[in-house]
């Protein structure tokens, strides 16, 4: 009677692993288009169910079945019956399948410590690929944001809390700070006094996790020289969001797989802030996009109230924009101008 159970127990979970597994990858096929995703989710499956096969088989499938028998077929919770979105679909399917393959894990101790040892691996290749999956599909918490400010003291014509207040006014929606002549102390007091003019709008520190952290910023946003997104997750977890700057498809791609909240696209145009960098046209928001699947972007670099609509033509949802605001003796003006080329305020 307890080899029958065992045997129900293996093929209830194989059931369950396979549908965790498969429903992952309809999502990074369908949803995604993610073919190298995608295929190492069908390689994983196909090998969940080779290695069951070699540890038990005589008792995986139809024969030790017991549907009508099954007591948990009417249990059920009332989290079972919704789900928030795309990346909860993926998180559920994560864990059903995770939990599955823990249980088969255990029960190939009993007579196949080399299938356990399998089955071990395989669980470890299951959480890195759900954790991509789920990532991708709306564990960002950031929303798709049209207007960035990239605030500068020095760049201000008027004085910074002025440009603020105004270009928040004319529906700016983030904030990015640009303040790396200021020492540590004095950068979290300027951050700080910038979050009590924001009026509750998301403050973004430029490359310093600390700072952010220290003085209660919303997010962070790194450059390629600086700390890579896995690192910067050590020092805040989900306390902050994380955006990375990038310049063509390979650091595309590259941010999204590291789990970026949201991606930098540029730069656009010349810009003076990174001189050094050769602009690349709106085309690269076309090369960019089909990579960051609901990933949400900043088209930046040289992004101006005279060229935002030729970006936003381009296919960007959303800008960065600097000296265009900050620069001119009018920045509500010319918040304007930038957020209706985005569609304007929401209501």
């Amino acid at each position: 009677m307890v080899g029958m159970s065992l045997f129900r127990l293996i093929d209830a979970a194989c059931n369950r692993a396979g549908e965790g597994v498969r429903t992952l990858e309809d999502l990074a096929r369908f949803v995604l288009d993610d073919a190298a995703v995608t295929t190492s989710l069908k390689q994983l499956r196909h090998d969940l169910r080779d290695t069951a096969m070699i540890a038990w088989p005589c008792s995986v499938g139809v024969w030790s079945r017991d549907t009508s028998g099954d007591v948990g077929t009417s249990i059920s919770t009332v989290s079972e019956q919704t789900r928030g979105g795309l990346g909860a679909i993926a998180a559920a399917a994560g864990r059903r399948a995770a939990e599955a393959i823990r249980s088969l894990e255990e029960a190939a101790k009993l007579d196949s410590p080399e299938a356990a040892s399998t089955i071990e691996s395989l669980r470890y290749v299951l959480y890195d690929l759900a954790a991509v999956v789920e990532q991708r599909l709306g564990a960002s918490p950031v929303p798709q944001w049209r207007v960035c400010l990239l605030l500068t003291k020095s760049m201000c014509r008027l004085p910074w809390r002025d440009v603020l207040a105004a270009s928040i006014d004319g529906g700016v929606d983030v904030v990015q700070l640009r303040e790396k002549s200021l020492g540590d102390a004095e950068l979290v007091q300027h951050v700080r006094a910038v979050l009590s003019v924001a009026r509750g709008i998301p403050v973004i520190v430029n490359d310093r996790v600390d700072i952010a952290m220290a003085a209660g910023a919303a997010g962070v946003h790194l450059g390629q020289d600086d700390l890579s997104v896995r690192d910067a997750r050590r020092q805040c977890g989900r306390h902050l969001f994380i955006g990375v700057s990038t310049h063509g498809p390979t650091e595309v791609a590259a941010a999204v797989e590291a789990g970026a909240d949201y991606v930098g696209i540029g730069p656009i145009f010349a810009s003076h802030t990174r001189p050094d960098l050769e602009p690349a046209g709106t085309g690269r928001v076309g090369e960019s996009l089909p990579l960051l699947g609901h990933l949400p972007h900043l088209a930046i670099g040289g992004v101006s109230p005279e060229n935002v609509a030729e970006v936003a033509a381009s296919g960007a949802r959303g800008v960065a924009v600097g000296r265009g605001i900050c620069g001119v003796n009018d920045p509500l003006a010319a918040a304007q101008v930038c957020t209706d080329a985005l569609g304007g305020i929401p209501a």
